[in-house]
This record gives structure tokens, C-alpha cells and sequence, in this order.
């Protein structure tokens, strides 16, 4: 334990180094007088401003003094302006060339504000960035994703949904100078996603972990097995809305994404029990060895699959999935397969329900077809 005297010894040097005495700083009374103040430690400042959740802090904290916006400037790499309703675009543009260590910023909006020029100024400035949320900037155009492409080649995570403006000539060029993404939202991108776009980001984002083409209705079997075959560590992939889509593209899946987690297809009413036992298949053959066994690992596998409105489906073929992937329930508590608009799929069930029969804690129905 530290002792209270080398606590108070380390105070008044702490405070010895923060004062600036001399001469000047004399007067006739006993001992040095406080004349100026040097800026606090980098470490310190930064704890400070650790201490509050609120971003508008840090931006009030950079306004202090020369010292204080240099020791920011260095020190920040998160930043949100999501609080802000009102001249967001301004305030962008003003106070991004201070923060050039940014690597995760958050421009999402309640209502459009921000304009090319804001992103413009986030890429000349911000080269380390690697997060970015610009979801709901539909007033930005083609050229914040040029921009973007130039100026932060290390991005990971991009979040642009509802951005309509876009369109696939600029997001392919983003994907060929951007090929470190991880993580892409083009939810409701409905120009931008397109057969093109994702034979792009097959090409070359090979790292690729999450996809949200929601409602993205352009997009085609074409694409998705484009999209399957060069990015065979995709973990998610939301196609939810995207009406075209055929078994087609759930085999490609199936076949090419052995890592997959998640999955949505919500209204893709083309979907049929092919590409149900094509996703049980696939947990068939990941599973083949020296000795094959049962994975009870839920995590392994599929562990979210939204079919609803997916009308042609059947109960054997979808308990047929749910019984080859453990992290797939029915059950209230663990929701994970998720089948509404679909009666006919009433009586497929999890092991859990199977477990909660057999205790006495639920009853499941004994016309499940399987």
C-alpha cells in the first residue's frame, strides 16, 4: 500500500511541474506565487476525457487551448457526431482537420444534414480511419465514396445504408482501394448493390466477414454467388427483401461460406426446400471425418436464420436445417429461427423443445413432420 506521505510528495511534484515560478513569479510574501500554467500530461488529459460519454466533450476539451487541441488531436481515435442535430455538416468540416488520428467515427443522422464536402474533408484528413457510420446520409453522392477510396484505404467497417444516391460504379471502386473491409452495410443501397457491385466485393474483399443487402431488390442469384465464392469467410449476410433470389444462391451459400452465422431471408419467396437441405447438407459435410459424430457446438454453425414470409418452405426441410445446426431454436427463450408468416412451419421445434417435452416444462406437438 502506498504510503500517504509519498502520496503527497508525489502531488506537490506533480504540481511543481505544472507551475511555473521564477523570479517573475516572486513576490514579498513567503514562497513562489502561481504565474502560468504548462498543459497537462497527454496520459492525464486523456483519462479525463475518458471519464464522460459524451463526444461533445472532447470537441469543448479541443477548444480549450493550442495545447490541449494539439494533445486531442494526437491522442482521440474515437469520435461521434451522431448527437448532433443541427449544422452537422459545418461542424464537420471544421473540426475534423484537428483529429487526424481518427480510426473509428460515427456520422450517423436523425435527419439529413451532412453533404459531400463534410466526407471530403473527413478523407484528406482522417488516412488511419477504419470504422465509418454514414447511415441515413441520403444527401451525399458519388463523390464521398470516391473520396472515401483516396483518402481511407484502410477502412473495416463502412456503414452506409440508406444512402440511395450511390451508385455501383463508385462502390466498386471503393471495394477495389478498400479491400481490407470486414464489415459493409448497403441496406437499402438499392443503385449501388447490384450484380456488378458484389462481383466486386467478391473480387476484392476477400476478407469480407458481414454483408447487409437488405432490400436491396436488383440483386440476383448472379451476384450472391459471385459474392460466395470469393469471400468464403463471410460470417453474415442479410438478403432480406432482396425478392429475386433463388435456391440458387442458398446452395452457393451453402457450398462456398462454410463459416456462416447468420443469415436472412426474410420475403425472398422464391426460397423452396432445396435450399433448406442444401444448408443441412452442408452441416453434413463440415462435420465428416475419422469419426463422425452429432455437434451438439451451437458455436458452430448457423445460429440465426430468418425465413419468414417464405411461404414455399416445408416442415421436414426446415426441421431438417434446425436439426443440423444446435445454435438454431424455436424455443421463446432462445429465439434464433425465426418463422413468422410461415403457419404451415408451426410444428418444427429445437432440441429444446424436444428437452422441455421429455421434463414435463412444454408440450410439443407429435404431427412434427421430419
Amino acid at each position: 500500500m502506498v504510503s500517504g506521505r509519498s502520496q503527497t510528495g508525489g502531488l506537490d511534484i506533480w504540481f511543481q511541474t505544472l507551475m511555473v515560478s521564477g523570479e517573475k513569479g516572486k513576490s514579498d510574501k513567503e514562497g513562489p506565487i502561481l504565474s502560468g500554467w504548462k498543459d497537462p500530461p497527454l496520459e492525464l488529459l486523456m483519462r479525463v476525457v475518458a471519464l464522460t460519454d459524451d463526444p461533445r466533450m472532447i470537441i469543448v476539451a479541443s477548444g480549450v487551448c493550442t495545447g490541449w487541441r494539439d494533445a486531442l488531436c494526437f491522442g482521440v481515435t474515437n469520435l461521434s457526431f451522431a448527437w448532433c442535430n443541427l449544422n452537422m455538416n459545418n461542424l464537420v468540416q471544421s473540426l475534423v482537420p484537428k483529429f487526424t488520428k481518427l480510426e473509428v467515427l460515427s456520422l450517423r443522422q436523425n435527419r439529413p444534414q451532412l453533404e459531400d464536402s463534410a466526407v471530403e474533408a473527413v478523407a484528406s484528413n482522417c488516412h488511419e480511419l477504419k470504422d465509418l457510420d454514414l447511415s441515413r446520409s441520403f444527401r451525399l453522392s458519388d463523390r464521398s465514396l470516391y473520396a472515401l477510396a483516396d483518402g481511407c484505404p484502410h477502412l473495416t467497417r463502412l456503414n452506409i445504408s440508406g444512402c440511395s444516391n450511390f451508385s455501383d460504379s463508385a462502390l466498386m471502386h471503393l471495394t477495389a482501394c478498400c479491400n481490407q473491409l470486414k464489415y459493409l452495410n448497403l441496406c437499402g443501397c438499392v443503385r449501388a448493390a447490384s450484380d456488378r457491385a458484389l462481383q466486386a466485393i467478391g473480387q476484392n474483399c476477400n476478407q469480407l466477414q458481414s454483408l447487409n443487402l437488405g432490400w436491396c431488390e436488383s440483386v440476383t442469384d448472379k451476384g450472391v454467388i459471385c459474392l460466395a465464392s470469393g469471400c468464403p469467410d463471410l460470417r453474415a449476410l442479410d438478403l432480406c427483401g432482396c425478392i429475386l433470389i433463388t435456391d440458387e444462391s442458398v446452395i452457393a451459400l451453402a457450398n462456398g461460406c462454410s463459416r456462416l452465422r447468420s443469415l436472412g431471408l426474410y420475403y425472398c419467396q422464391n426460397i423452396t426446400d432445396r435450399a433448406m437441405y442444401s444448408l443441412a447438407n452442408s452441416r453434413v459435410r463440415s462435420k465428416r471425418g475419422p469419426t463422425i459424430r452429432k455437434s451438439t457446438d451451437e458455436k458452430e454453425g448457423l445460429s440465426n436464420l430468418n425465413i419468414s414470409q417464405c411461404t414455399a418452405l416445408t416442415p421436414p426441410a426446415v426441421q431438417a436445417v434446425c436439426d443440423s445446426f444446435p445454435g438454431l431454436h424455436t424455443c421463446p427463450e432462445r429465439h434464433s429461427l425465426i418463422i413468422s408468416g410461415c403457419l404451415s412451419l408451426t410444428s418444427v421445434h429445437c432440441a429444446c423443445g424436444v428437452q422441455a417435452h421429455r421434463t414435463g416444462r412444454g408440450i410439443v406437438p407429435t404431427n412434427h413432420a421430419y
